[in-house]
C-alpha cells in the first residue's frame, strides 16, 4: 500500500472507528459483535483497494455504513443458518448427535454453501440446486428454468467459478482445463 493510502486509511480509522463501533452496537445490541463487524469493515476496505482505492472515498461514514450493513446481513444470515442447524440437531436422539468438531465442520460447510448461493443469480442458483441436489440432467434443468441447455452450462460454470473463488480466493491460477472438468457441471 502506498504511503498516502496508508495515511488516508489511518485517518479514517482513527476518526471513524469508535463512531462505527457505537453505531453497530446500537444496531446489534452486542458490543463484541459490533467490534468484530467494525474491524471486518476496515479489513474489507483494505481488500477492495483494486476496485475502490481509499483516497477515492468522499463520505467516509456513508461508505463505512454501507459496508457494515452488508456485513451485518452476512452475520444475520449465518446466525439464521446456525440456528436452523442447531434446531434440527435438537430434534435428533442423543445417540445420533455429531461431535462438537463435526458440528463445527458442518456449520462452516453450510456457511460456505450459503456464500456460494448468495453470489449467484436466481436462475444460476436454481440450476445449481437442481443439478447438485436433485441430480437433474442439463436438458431437464433447461426445461424447468425455461432456458437453453448452453445457458444451463453457463450457470453451472459460474457456480463452479464462484465455488473455486470461495475456496481458493483467486481464479488467476485456475486453468481452462480445470474449469472444463469441474464436478459442478458434470451432469449431462
Amino acid at each position: 500500500m502506498r504511503k498516502t493510502q496508508h495515511n488516508v486509511l489511518h485517518t479514517i480509522y482513527s476518526s471513524q472507528h469508535q463512531w462505527l463501533q457505537g453505531w453497530l452496537r446500537k444496531k446489534l445490541g452486542c458490543p463484541d459483535n459490533a467490534a468484530d463487524i467494525a474491524q471486518d469493515t476496515f479489513t474489507r476496505i483494505l481488500g477492495q483497494q483494486d476496485t475502490r482505492p481509499i483516497h477515492e472515498i468522499q463520505e467516509s461514514r456513508a461508505y463505512l455504513t454501507t459496508i457494515a450493513k452488508r456485513l451485518m446481513v452476512d452475520f444475520f444470515r449465518r446466525a439464521d443458518l446456525e440456528r436452523a442447524y442447531l434446531d434440527e440437531l435438537a430434534q435428533t436422539t442423543e445417540a445420533l448427535q455429531p461431535s462438537p468438531e463435526a458440528r463445527l465442520e458442518t456449520l462452516q460447510m453450510l456457511q460456505q454453501m450459503d456464500s456460494l448461493l448468495a453470489g449467484l443469480s436466481p436462475k444460476a442458483r436454481a440450476a445449481w440446486l437442481y443439478s447438485r441436489l436433485d441430480g437433474l440432467k442439463h436438458a431437464d434443468i433447461a426445461e424447468s428454468l425455461g432456458v437453453s441447455v448452453p445457458r444451463v452450462r453457463q450457470y453451472l460454470a459460474k457456480a463452479a467459478r464462484q465455488a473455486y473463488l470461495l475456496r481458493f480466493g483467486s481464479i488467476d491460477h485456475m486453468t481452462d482445463d480445470v474449469l472444463a472438468v469441474s464436478p459442478v457441471i458434470s451432469h449431462e
